[in-house]
């Protein structure tokens, strides 16, 4: 089952997109390797206005001397949004440049849009489905869309909502790997023996929800996370891709409720705890640091989209190592650290011409370093 959309360039969408938003009012059991329960300590902002509680640089001991020099590098790399949480609490909140619409000066309420960190969203929502009991990880594709590729049946049936979920459906990705049309759906591998990052088979993860609850795919998300956490924002169509735009204290948000295992606070929007562990574990033997369309750090090794290169390396040397991650074109990071309690949010333009820009992310936590541990 799957929905038909008009298409549009790119930039045009963000155009008409952003005009619509701009109307609007702005006003898992994951690994602690120090075996505290840190997450006890977590404030939650309240789900509607303004009000957020900080922790100054000086009270948790940073140096103080070394932000400017952060945030010069993040204004050199056209970053717009960045924000450094500890305990849920904004420590540092970084704007520059201008808006989309290139008019306005950024604030903390101007969106912009998460690129392929929103694939978070979807691995949470997936959970969410799971936990609902409408889906099953390994559920067949084609039992919740039916016909939705070029290969045959038998070919077809192998693919489940895990290999979506981890990259490892074995499709061509070869040609455009962000269209979502039988005829671009084609066979490469068996499901499980490749990993190789390819757009169109996650963002067919809406139309597998959307089948399941017999409901609207952004109705279902609205209801199910981001109401419940405050969030703003929208999904939208980008071409082929589902995009999601908010503020970036928004995004913030969802790292919060991932960095406490999925209870805004006494609130549960997840009740499964395996899933949450595994959602942000190694999900496959082929990539050790990509788990359900998260990212992750302190692997012994990790690939990158476009290249079937083992790089035998950590995806950052300078972030800590239990980091967990949505990493999106432009730059759009989600970083979420347990061990620290700590949350990191970066929006903006190109940094460099990586589709996954971990040189960026690297050099970031390389000057946050600096401010953390002086």
């Amino acid at each position: 089952m799957s929905k038909t959309f008009l298409r549009f360039t790119y930039s045009t969408m963000l155009v008409l997109f952003l005009f619509v938003v701009g109307c609007k009012d702005d006003d898992g059991v994951i690994n602690n390797p120090g075996g505290d329960d840190n997450t006890s300590s977590l404030y939650f902002p309240p789900t509607s206005g303004d009000t957020w509680q900080t922790h100054t640089p000086e009270s948790l001991g940073w140096d103080t001397s070394k932000i400017d020099a952060l945030y010069n590098f993040l204004d050199d790399g056209s970053t717009r949004a960045f924000l450094v949480l500890k305990d849920g609490k904004i420590v540092l909140e970084h704007y520059a440049g201008k808006d989309i619409l290139k008019i306005s000066d950024f604030t903390k309420n101007s969106k912009w849009y998460w690129a392929s960190a929103g694939k978070t969203l979807t691995s949470f929502l997936v959970g969410q489905a799971q936990a609902d009991g409408y889906v099953k990880l390994d559920d067949k594709s084609s039992t919740h869309m039916g016909k939705w590729t070029s290969m045959t049946k038998e070919q077809e049936d192998k693919i489940t909502i895990r290999h979506q979920l981890t990259m490892s459906s074995g499709l061509d990705d070869s040609g455009n790997a962000d269209c979502t049309d039988q005829s671009c759906l084609t066979y490469k591998a068996d499901p499980g023996a490749r990993w190789a990052y390819q757009n169109a088979p996650y963002t067919l993860l809406d139309s597998v929800i959307q089948a399941a609850t017999q409901q609207d795919f952004d109705d279902y998300f609205n209801k199910r996370l981001r109401d419940p956490i405050g969030m703003d924002g929208d999904w939208t169509y980008l071409d082929y891709n589902h995009v999601y735009f908010s503020t970036a204290r928004s995004m913030a948000r969802f790292g919060i409720l991932v960095l406490n295992e999925g209870k805004w606070n006494e609130t549960v929007l997840l009740d499964d705890a395996q899933y949450i562990k595994d959602m942000v574990n190694t999900s496959q033997d082929i990539n050790k640091s990509y788990g359900y369309l998260w990212w992750l750090n302190g692997k012994s090794s990790h690939m990158l989209p476009g290249l079937q290169l083992e790089i035998r390396k950590p995806l950052s040397e300078n972030a800590p190592s239990d980091m967990v991650s949505g990493l999106g074109k432009n730059g759009q990071f989600l970083n979420v650290v347990p061990s620290q309690n700590l949350i990191v949010i970066r929006m903006g333009d190109n940094p460099d011409n990586a589709l996954v820009p971990a040189k960026f992310l690297d050099e970031m936590w390389e000057k946050l370093n600096r401010v953390i541990k002086p």
